[in-house]
């Protein structure tokens, strides 16, 4: 019989030792990639040990993406917590929400590589509790900042583009952004990056207030 670590006579420090081996094993290499056994063995267990705790690959890969989305849920729950503490007017609260998501975002490679092989493939693994951390961002941005809350209202048009700007220089940090002229190869960069991005976002929010009026050029329009 071989012996059992240390790690295998504690459930939950196997559990989350099985969930963090396998998020960096499926980001690096992707699902089908990857197996149960290699699973096993990055996480310094037998290798049957995460089939015992998860069942079969499929399922370990949506208790990953499902931790994953957990923490997102937490963060949104915590930073609208301390907002409303914080008694600032919305321009300040949007601030700190944006700084926060691009600092939670810029922690977790794995997770934003996971998401991207999501994206690839169409998303077959999104479940209502993967997709209900976006809604509960959604609900906090419409009901701080006073937007029309509606399917693909200026509530979910923010919100997508706030996760997009957050998002993109992280993908291609070594690809777009260096084409473009910008560097993020340091902490210097990011924090750069990071008030362009909040910048960006406020300014965006004054034109939501006071939406400017389309004024088509004469000569485009009909005689």
């Amino acid at each position: 019989m071989a012996p059992v670590s240390d790690r295998e006579r504690n459930p939950i420090r196997t559990r989350a030792a099985i969930l963090d081996a396998a998020e960096k094993l499926f980001a690096q290499k992707g699902f089908d990639a990857t197996s149960l056994n290699e699973v096993g063995t990055a996480a310094g267990v037998s290798r049957g040990t995460p089939g015992y705790f998860f069942g079969s690959k499929g399922d370990l890969y949506q208790a990953v993406l499902d931790r994953s989305f957990g923490e997102v849920r937490e963060a949104v729950r915590a930073g609208r917590a301390r907002a409303l503490a914080s008694n600032q007017a919305p321009a300040a609260i949007l601030a700190g929400a944006v700084s926060d998501y691009f600092d939670f975002l810029a922690g977790r490679p794995n997770f934003i590589r996971l998401i991207e092989r999501e994206a690839l493939n169409g998303g077959p693994q999104f479940d209502e509790v993967s997709l209900s951390a976006g809604q509960e961002a959604l609900a906090a941005i419409s009901a701080e900042l006073g937007l029309d809350d509606s399917p693909s209202g200026e509530a979910a048009q923010l919100l997508l583009s706030i996760i997009a700007l957050c998002w993109f220089h992280l993908i291609h940090a070594r690809t777009v952004a260096p084409a473009v002229g910008v560097s993020l190869e340091n902490a210097d960069d990011l924090e750069r990056r990071r008030r362009h991005i909040v910048g960006l976002v406020l300014h965006g929010l004054a034109g939501l207030e006071r939406p400017m009026t389309l004024t088509l050029n004469p000569s485009t329009t009909d005689d």
